[in-house]
Parts: C-alpha cells; sequence; structure tokens
C-alpha cells in the first residue's frame, strides 16, 4: 500500500474568521490582506475545502517560483479563464496551454519594438487631441480623463481611421458595463442563480455580442477594402501560424481585439491617475521632469528618441505602479504537487499573489509606502529586480507592455510640459475590482506659462 502523500501549508487564517469578516473583504479586500500579512506572514493559507486550500502570497520566491521558475505546472485559474471567456472570449488574457502559446507566438512580434514605434504617431495626435481639451482652474475627476483618453488611444491604435467616434463610445460602453458585472459574478458566485433569474447574465452576454459583431464588421469592411493603415489590426491581419502559414480566425481575431481592449485601456487609465494625482502632491518632481523635457527635446526632435531617453519621467510612472500597480493581483493553480520552500502543496491549490502588497513588503523595500521615483534610476533600479511586477513576469507577461510605456509617457509628459498640477486631496480611495481602480480623485489644472 502506497505511503499516504503529506503536505505541509503555510500558516492558516482561520476559515470562521475568514467567513466573518467575508462579506468586508469582498468589498475591498486590500486592508485585510495587509493585516493578515502582518499577523500570518508574507505567505498564508485559507482552507476552502476538505483537501483544499488557498495560499495568498507577498513573497518574492514563491512569486518568482509560480510565475518564472515552475510556470510550466501553475496555469490561471478558473476564476480568471472560465469568468472572464464567457464575455471576453478565448484570447491571450484568458486562454491556458498549448493554444495559449500558440496565439502567444502568432500574436507577438505585432507587439514587437519596432512595430509599436510605428503607433507612436497615432498615439501622440490623440493624446494631443484630448488633453489640449483639460478644463482650468477647477477639480477635474481624472479618472474620466485618463479613461477617456486611454480608450480612445487603444481605438485608433487598433481601428486607425476605421472605426467611427460612435461606434467607439458605444464600444467603451459596453466593455465598462460587462466588467462591472464581471466583477460582481466572480465576487458574489453565491449569486449566480440570482443573477440568472433577473436576466442579468443574459443582458450581459448580449452586450458582449454586440461588441463582438461591431468589431467583426470593422473587421470585414477592412478585408474588402484591401486597404492599409499602419495600425494594429493590419498588423494582426498580416500574421501566420508557424505550423500551417495560415492566419486567424475572423472569430479568434475578434476575442483578441476584445482583450486588447479590456486589457489595454483601463490598467493605462488607472495608471496614469494615480500618476497625475502623485505629481500633483510633489510639485518639486514635476519640476523635474519638466527640466528632463527640456533637456531632451533639444538634444532630439524624434520623438521615438525622446521618449527613449525621458529615463525620469519613466522612474515617475514606475513608482507610480509600484504603489499602485492597476493589475494589483494574479492567480494560478498548480497542476502537480509541488514544493515551494518548506511547503509541500498538493495539486489543484489556488495560490494568489498580492502585487499590491508585494511592491510595499518593508522586507524588500526602504520607506515602502513614500513616493520616491528615484528608485528606478541607476544603480537603485538593480535593488527592484524580483521584486516589482506592474506587468506580470515571465512567459505571461503583459504583451502590451511596450505599448502601454509609450502611451504613458507620451501623456505624462505632454501634462506636465503644459499644466501645472495641484489637488486637494491627501489619499486615494481604491475599488480592487479585476484592476486597481481609483475613486473620486480630483486634480486642479492650470496653464504653465514658463
Amino acid at each position: 500500500m502506497p505511503a499516504k502523500k503529506k503536505y505541509n501549508y503555510p500558516k492558516s487564517l482561520p476559515l470562521l474568521k475568514f467567513f466573518w469578516l467575508s462579506e468586508a473583504i469582498r468589498k475591498n479586500p486590500i486592508p485585510f490582506h495587509n493585516s493578515f500579512f502582518s499577523t500570518y506572514g508574507d505567505t498564508f493559507s485559507v482552507k476552502i475545502g476538505f483537501k483544499r486550500r488557498l495560499l495568498l502570497s507577498r513573497d518574492k520566491d514563491l512569486t518568482k517560483h509560480i510565475l518564472q521558475g515552475n510556470h510550466k505546472n501553475y496555469y490561471k485559474s478558473k476564476i480568471q479563464t472560465r469568468y472572464l471567456s464567457k464575455y471576453l472570449g478565448n484570447g491571450l488574457l484568458t486562454a491556458n496551454g498549448d493554444f495559449w502559446l500558440k496565439q502567444r507566438r502568432l500574436i507577438q512580434p505585432a507587439f514587437h519594438k519596432e512595430k509599436m514605434q510605428q503607433l507612436i504617431g497615432l498615439m501622440e495626435k490623440t493624446i494631443v487631441t484630448e488633453l489640449k481639451e483639460i478644463p482650468l482652474g477647477k477639480p477635474v475627476p481624472v479618472f474620466e480623463v485618463m479613461n477617456q483618453l486611454a480608450f480612445k488611444v487603444v481605438g485608433t491604435s487598433l481601428f486607425h481611421v476605421s472605426a467611427s467616434e460612435e461606434l467607439l463610445k458605444r464600444l467603451q460602453y459596453i466593455i465598462q458595463e460587462v466588467q462591472e458585472f464581471l466583477v460582481k459574478e466572480i465576487r458574489l458566485p453565491h449569486k449566480g442563480w440570482w443573477f440568472k433569474l433577473r436576466g442579468e447574465i443574459k443582458k450581459h452576454k448580449n452586450l458582449s455580442e454586440e461588441s463582438r459583431t461591431i468589431i467583426k464588421n470593422i473587421i470585414e469592411a477592412r478585408k474588402s477594402s484591401n486597404e492599409t493603415h499602419g495600425d494594429l489590426l493590419d498588423m494582426l491581419l498580416a500574421t501566420r501560424y508557424e505550423d500551417t502559414s495560415e492566419a486567424m480566425s475572423t472569430k479568434q481575431l475578434i476575442d483578441e481585439i476584445t482583450i486588447l481592449f479590456v486589457a489595454g485601456h483601463e490598467t493605462t487609465a488607472n495608471a496614469l491617475t494615480f500618476t497625475t494625482f502623485l505629481l500633483a502632491k510633489h510639485p518639486n518632481v514635476c519640476d523635474k521632469i519638466l527640466e528632463e523635457i527640456v533637456q531632451v527635446e533639444s538634444e532630439t526632435v524624434i520623438v521615438s528618441e525622446q521618449l527613449s531617453k525621458l529615463q525620469y519621467t519613466r522612474a515617475c510612472i514606475d513608482e507610480s505602479m509600484r504603489l499602485y500597480p492597476p493589475a494589483w493581483i494574479t492567480d494560478r493553480e498548480n497542476l502537480e504537487d509541488d514544493t515551494i520552500g518548506d511547503f509541500h502543496l498538493r495539486k489543484n491549490t489556488l495560490i494568489g499573489v498580492s502585487f499590491y502588497e508585494l511592491h510595499r513588503n518593508p522586507a524588500y523595500w526602504e520607506r515602502p509606502n513614500e513616493f520616491d521615483p528615484e528608485r528606478f534610476l541607476g544603480e537603485n533600479k538593480k535593488k527592484t529586480a524580483g521584486v516589482y511586477y506592474p506587468f506580470g513576469a515571465g512567459p505571461r507577461m503583459c504583451i502590451g507592455l511596450g505599448f502601454a510605456i509609450y502611451e504613458m509617457v507620451l501623456a505624462i509628459s505632454y501634462i506636465v510640459k503644459n499644466y501645472k498640477l495641484s489637488t486637494s486631496q491627501d489619499i486615494i480611495e481604491l475599488n480592487p475590482l479585476i484592476t486597481l481602480k481609483p475613486i473620486g480623485v480630483e486634480v486642479k489644472f492650470e496653464e504653465r506659462l514658463v
């Protein structure tokens, strides 16, 4: 008779305590995560079944193990795949295994640095158009501005002139509606029957289908026109599978474009909102950014070269995403038993990594709650390796990293060059949904005269 396997888990959060706090945790888990890490250690567990455990961690070694070192044994959980794919399709964000790898290899070339540089002109034009009309001299709800900006940048970069303003607004509305309901489904699984009874699931599936129809019509019109616009749609239409030399099906192309809209706009809108707020709180940092912009513009007029030289501006964005990572948490399930440090885990253990807490873990960061862009400059940047994951890590690192960085550096440099920022707020209220969303952030913009 084979010996019974022994499993060893981190210190456990009492199940009764977890259930007692579950409703408050559902509304905003971040304060509870911090408290639990302080009490139970940088990785703790919760027993969620007879043989099943959930682990939550802010430990760098565990994070590196599941995202990089042994990533083949860790798939995205059903929370990410089952719920998201129901509305967003089976694209890079929701797929696992061989199919995910096949799609990643297919799409990766479209996001190569040289391809992204071709989009800089479209990005810059959209950013200037959206930001030059910011109301001056009064508090402005920053997320609304940045959400509109980020959606327009993704929309124009994907479709250039192929989509009307009206269609883009409709897509934006649908995506926001579906995302909000998706969060409710994930956080309130026990109310699934109620959502179904009220027709909410059917309603949001219908909205999802409407968005797919809009995208399909744009794709078919582009194919039949034989025109090229140098946008992401052109690049995706030109991709071919290695084994068959065939293009993506229209259905798969719709899935991937839907994912690009969802993953590519709200995370950037969040990051730009947090960064703008932090700059409004630190005018001395704005002065340094402005000095850098003036210096770089005197050295070259080529925008792509300017972006690569704006190192301090980039450091400010990096530090903002350290404090407020838009993709604030991720989870994985192990396909087979695994050993991580002192822990021996049964297969199908659900592991969550809080990037929010990892980025503020005092074991890895000095003055972890302070805004200090110098962390990401020169020799200091070496200290951030292995403890900074604004775009994930390993093979599943965000494919749109380069796109997002170009967009954010362009936007922040334009804002600082043209506006003086101020705010009367001291803290940001957070709503940790699928992304870390800022609530009620207001900043005053005034014309910069010198």
